[in-house]
């Protein structure tokens, strides 16, 4: 992954910000396109000096929260039939789409903010909540806001880790099992949470 990185420091001293915002335009609606990797990338830069970090944040924001809303048109207007169709191009799978519907159906609005920090969930979540018929309102407001949160934390993260960039990727690789690890249970709460809920409103 560091070498990767290294590479497209190099792409972002040509592109700048547009490669921010595009590739993770294209990774938030099912495109295979290293959204994250190019996040980390820029804020490197810019800790260089060769790059602003507010415009690296909100163009990554910007390309997030747009993403997102282009999946969540294809899943409302093109609806499951077409996703499951199309989808095998772009690693969207049943599988994959099964899961994540079930997810959609135990608590929408939060898993909007946490799927974005979980990898699979975040290229899925608009377009789970398009099929699922979530109001587009609430579908904006949550996405935005996590987008927010996951630019904001990847973003300042390496911005302020300067040279000490690779220790952390080296961490992170060893135990990326941890925070995947730690929203699957939050997300596993808040079904079993909903599901008691529901259980005892039947009951009464």
């Amino acid at each position: 992954m560091h070498g990767l990185i290294t590479l497209l420091e190099g792409w972002l001293g040509s592109y700048g910000y547009g490669i921010v915002f595009v590739a993770i335009l294209l990774e938030d609606f099912g495109v295979p396109a290293p959204g994250e990797t190019i996040l980390i990338s820029g804020a490197l830069v810019a800790a260089k000096g060769e790059l602003s970090i507010f415009l690296v944040l909100l163009f990554g924001w910007l390309g997030a929260v747009l993403g997102d809303n282009i999946g969540y048109a294809i899943g409302r207007f093109g609806g499951r039939a077409l996703v499951l169709r199309y989808g095998r191009y772009v690693r969207v799978t049943e599988k994959r789409l099964a899961r994540a519907e079930g997810f959609f159906r135990r608590r929408g609005p939060i898993v909007v903010v946490v799927s974005r920090f979980i990898e699979v969930l975040r290229q899925l979540n608009g377009i789970v909540a398009g099929i699922s018929n979530m109001p587009w309102w609430e579908f904006l407001t949550f996405n935005a806001i996590g987008a927010f949160l996951w630019v904001g934390f990847w973003g300042t993260l390496f911005y302020f880790a300067g040279g000490k960039a690779s220790e952390i990727l080296s961490l992170a690789k060893t135990f990326w099992w941890v925070p995947t690890g730690l929203g699957a249970l939050f997300l596993l709460g808040v079904g079993i949470r909903f599901l008691i809920r529901r259980r005892n409103e039947t009951k009464t």
